[in-house]
């Protein structure tokens, strides 16, 4: 008598038999798209604090040299997508995907897809197929089994994801991705004061853990180790424990939805991008002197006030360093403002503790908005009011920015953001790696890992 299929086994079969001619030129484009921000923006974090410190700790504790290291080295596939994934990360300027109730980071299914296709002698055509389902399944169960509500992180949704992702590319069976599946999936339910309260490190840590796990999972599902078959729908699984009743046919599913996803233009939280730009505009057109500022004002939808504007994540106006600066909205607005720009920099110790800044964002006010939180995800709607200290009120109200899926953020203007990150490196390295990156379909993933390899960044280029 047969088993009756699980839902786990259904996505597994689905991931083994997806095929590159069932991405959409839109999704091969967006998809190289990402892996150019995303190397742009690991190669920006190279001489960051932790970044180095995984780094050493990878160095000192060894592992079979098998897969690359952005920046030279090889480990084995787990510890390489922990430190590249953690490169990725560590900025926290990688694209996002915006479902109704959870915000995730999907790009950070690169690092554990990309040691698995280098480990397994993947060409670029395999790798970019296994990223478009990394991709795939964690916005999709984002959509319909949102965690944050009940506590948990996004990189729940992650776990599921990076592991069907890193499974497809080493050549797993269908029986093997189901196994890699359930097994990360499983072991991967991260807590949500990961991006609550006083933060830490592992704000940026914790999806690069996932995608160690889920590099891992794969591994063992290789060698034969089985994970629990009934993941989604069993007594005490994902359903039951923490999201409740949801259902995905996966056979139905297509490979697009890396489409939806969107890239930041500025170095913050993705909840932010319209706010800052919206205040941007104003600074820009009126030319107001920051002493002259009584209050900046700004009316957002519901999500961005609870995870960064003050509401049910925590107080955002007692900042010391950069994970707690980049998940401010005071902090940010009042970076954009003084600096006109919110990048990297804007996050160094130096900056964030000078009293300019520090003023100034005590005098940002946030609330929420039901008629904007009405609109999110499709839009990212605001106010922002600046008032004067003789009274006068100058305001702009937004609904998208460059780079929203309003908006799609073209090769060109990907390219200039990469140039920005990379000009800590060898110039004409970092043309052959984006050359690189938009021909990844015709080439081996070792062609690209291999330069990713050569990388060699001046200390005199640190972004922390």
């Amino acid at each position: 008598m047969s088993k009756e299929i699980t839902m786990v086994e259904q996505l597994a079969d689905w991931a083994h038999n997806a095929d590159w001619a069932q991405l959409s030129d839109k999704a091969k484009d967006a998809l190289k798209g990402r892996v150019l921000d995303s190397i742009g923006v690991a190669i920006g974090a190279l001489n960051g604090e932790p970044v180095k410190n995984i780094r050493r700790m990878t160095e000192d504790l060894g592992g079979q040299e098998l897969v690359t290291l952005i920046g030279g080295g090889k480990t084995s596939p787990d510890n390489a997508a922990f430190y590249n994934g953690a490169a990725i990360r560590y900025l926290d300027f990688n694209d996002s995907y915006l479902a109704k109730e959870e915000t995730g980071h999907p790009s950070d299914n690169i690092a554990p897809v990309l040691a698995a296709a280098e480990y397994a002698g993947a060409d670029g055509k395999d790798f970019l197929l296994s990223l478009a389902i990394a991709y795939q399944v964690q916005c999709r169960l984002s959509d319909v089994a949102p965690v944050r509500k009940h506590g948990f992180d996004h990189t729940v949704q992650g776990a599921y994801g990076a592991a069907a992702g890193a499974a497809r590319a080493m050549g797993a069976n269908s029986h093997e991705i189901a196994n890699a599946v359930a097994i990360a999936g499983t072991g991967y339910h991260s807590l949500r004061v990961t991006r609550t309260g006083e933060l830490s490190n592992w704000k940026g840590l914790a999806y690069p853990n996932t995608a160690m796990g889920a590099v891992h999972a794969s591994l063992l599902a290789k060698y034969g180790i089985s994970g629990p078959r009934e993941v989604f729908e069993g007594n005490k699984g994902l359903m039951d424990a923490i999201a409740g009743e949801f259902s995905i046919e996966w056979k139905n599913e297509d490979l697009e939805r890396v489409t939806d996803t969107i890239i930041k233009r500025f170095n913050a939280e993705i909840h932010s991008q319209s706010s800052i730009e919206g205040l941007l505009e104003i600074r820009d057109r009126e030319n107001i002197k920051p002493e002259n500022i009584k209050q900046i004002r700004l009316t957002t939808f519901d999500v961005a006030y609870n995870i960064i504007g003050g509401g049910e994540e925590g107080g955002k106006k007692w900042i010391r360093y950069k994970e707690e600066a980049d998940h401010s909205l005071p902090y940010m607005l009042a970076a954009a403002y003084l600096d006109g720009q919110v990048m990297p920099e804007q996050y160094q110790p130096n900056r964030i503790n000078r009293d300019d800044i520090q003023e100034l964002l005590q005098k940002v006010d946030v609330k929420p908005d039901a008629s904007y939180s009405s609109r999110f995800p499709d839009e990212m709607a605001c106010r922002i009011e600046l008032e004067t200290n003789d009274g006068q009120i100058f305001d702009v109200e937004k609904r998208d920015y460059q780079g929203f899926k309003t908006q799609p953020a073209s090769w060109d203007v990907l390219m200039e953001k990469y140039y920005g990150l990379t000009r800590g490196i060898d110039s004409q390295l970092a043309r052959e790696i984006a050359s690189t990156i938009r021909n990844l379909e015709n080439v081996k993933i070792r062609e690209l890992t291999e330069l990713l390899g050569q990388i060699k960044l001046g200390e005199d280029e640190s972004y922390e």
